[in-house]
């Protein structure tokens, strides 16, 4: 089959071709590039086109599954990765600055305490420590231990109260 033959047999749907590719597609610089493509594959199988029973709806078949490729590789350029089920195990930054910061923040309120209620805060809720050990280090009854402990958490959280109303120390 030459040119004139082949010309002559696509000529009477090609603009049909192209308008089912603009309906699918849009754009009039993709529906003309479809209709290339499309022209072109046709081309290119010449020699069975004469197989086909129609090859007007063969055509349209073509060009109806050439557009939804084409749709579904701009969809697929589109997309965004979410998850939804993945929790970041690191905090984020602004967390971790607002986290240093409040502790840089109880540190100082600490370092204002006096000399017991300061060892007696370090070693029970820094080191951990049980009422029973810290009474034997501090040579102290646990009840006091208790009770100084108690008035140093109060302390510092009016520190920091004070701290966050006003923004300043």
């Amino acid at each position: 089959m030459d040119q004139n033959e082949f010309v002559s047999l696509i000529t009477p749907f090609k603009d049909k071709l192209f308008r089912i590719a603009k309906r699918l597609l849009v754009s009039t610089e993709e529906a003309e590039d479809a209709t290339q493509e499309v022209l072109l594959k046709l081309w290119n199988n010449k020699e069975n086109l004469d197989s086909y029973n129609s090859l007007e709806a063969f055509s349209i078949t073509i060009t109806k599954n050439y557009c939804l490729d084409q749709l579904k590789a701009k969809r697929s350029g589109n997309l965004k990765l979410v998850h939804d089920n993945y929790i970041d195990k690191e905090p984020s930054l602004e967390r971790q600055l607002e986290a240093k910061d409040s502790l840089d923040w109880v540190e100082k309120a600490i370092n204002e305490l006096p000399e017991q209620q300061k060892l007696i805060i370090q070693m029970r809720d820094i080191e951990e420590l049980e009422f029973e050990e810290i009474a034997k280090i501090m040579n102290m009854k646990e009840i006091a231990i208790r009770v100084a402990l108690s008035r140093g958490r109060k302390t510092i959280r009016a520190i920091m109260l004070k701290t966050n109303d006003y923004g300043i120390k």
